[in-house]
């Protein structure tokens, strides 16, 4: 498999700052990118552990990355803020999707804020949600601002009432969230979908993304533990959708998968291939997210007839990308280990010049 791609980023952990990653991008309308992570502090990685949003600009379509900052450090009362998404709103105005986590109870609440001023400074977050008990689960880079102005954001929900009490759990269910006003109010709208069978899996659907066709339909991958990506379809904004079925395409250990147009291509970045018995690190730090690969559409999502490898080293693991489409090029981020314990410690960006994959 053919490898593409160059490094322009590569935003490594170290004391203090243990953990860099889930990515997203926006082009600014001075023509500049402003690429905001996850970044994280502190001695530990996990995801529990303390984490603010923090953002870097490029001016020369990403070669070049500066004017690190902080957007939104965590509050004394949160355990952190982490997965951002970037979004232009109807208006002009940057949306940015970010998820909390409280102190004080096992909850996870998606919050929304903008900016008029293009990412210099951002209004007061304000949550999805009024309930604060639940965990939801949500994804860098997977906001989504529909055809029809509506702005989606895909999302999983990760908690059950035990005992009286809202208690965290590992089998996800997909919901999404909507807004028809331009972030000022956020509703979940559809039901929620478990994986059919679900008694035979543990994680069910997690980490939910969605694409809009370019016939309006709405096409949504979910992560599973049954080697697959599951898929299903909405025809009405996501009001409703279709049952998750497997994409015997998309074959995938339990890691997301990120779909976006770039130029006349879509794109979609994934891991393909679960862990196998004769496999280096099988069971080792990569979990199964190794290698990482962008596969190429030429009808919009359809069919897939190339794929290429981003990363290929089977003794590191890559997870978590994010896509933005230049005018000759497109640029990924991902977490990569790093030759360390887990995927999820630095933080890289790859540009992908449109030639390499024509």
């Amino acid at each position: 498999m053919e490898k593409i791609g160059r490094e322009v980023l590569f935003l490594t952990a170290k004391d203090g700052n243990p953990r860099n990653g889930e990515g997203t991008f926006l082009r600014l309308k001075d023509n500049s990118i402003l690429f905001v992570y996850s970044r994280f502090t502190g001695n530990d990685w996990h995801d529990e552990c303390s984490a603010d949003i923090a953002a870097f600009t490029s001016y020369d379509e990403g070669e070049t990355w500066v004017d690190e900052r902080i957007l939104f450090a965590h509050d004394e009362n949160s355990r952190n803020y982490m997965c951002p998404s970037l979004v232009r709103m109807n208006n002009g105005d940057v949306g940015i999707i970010y998820l909390r986590k409280a102190k004080e109870n096992e909850s996870g609440i998606p919050y929304f804020s903008h900016s008029a001023d293009e990412g210099k400074t951002f209004s007061t977050p304000e949550k999805f949600v009024d309930d604060n008990e639940n965990y939801f689960v949500i994804e860098n880079d997977h906001a989504v601002r529909l055809q029809n102005g509506r702005i989606i954001l895909p999302a999983n929900i990760h908690s059950k009432k035990i005992n009286g009490e809202m208690k965290y759990i590992g089998h996800g269910l997909k919901c999404i969230f909507a807004s028809d006003d331009d972030g000022k109010i956020w509703h979940e709208i559809a039901e929620r979908q478990d994986i059919p069978f679900s008694d035979k899996s543990e994680t069910g659907l997690q980490e939910t993304m969605v694409y809009q066709h370019s016939d309006g339909v709405l096409h949504a991958f979910s992560r599973t533990d049954l080697g697959f990506q599951f898929e299903c379809f909405s025809y009405d904004n996501g009001e409703t959708w279709t049952e998750p079925s497997p994409n015997r395409f998309f074959s995938s250990p339990d890691s997301p998968l990120l779909m976006k147009k770039a130029g006349e291509f879509t794109l979609a970045v994934f891991n393909p291939i679960p862990n196998y018995t004769t496999r280096p690190n099988a069971d080792g730090s990569v979990w199964g997210r190794t290698p990482l690969v962008c596969a190429v559409s030429e009808d919009d999502g359809k069919t897939f007839s190339r794929i290429y490898a981003l990363e290929d080293d089977p003794n590191n693991g890559y997870c978590y990308p994010a896509i933005i489409e230049g005018e000759d090029y497109f640029l990924v981020s991902y977490y990569h280990s790093n030759n360390c314990e887990a995927p999820l410690n630095s933080c890289k960006i790859i540009k992908v010049m449109y030639d390499e994959i024509r």
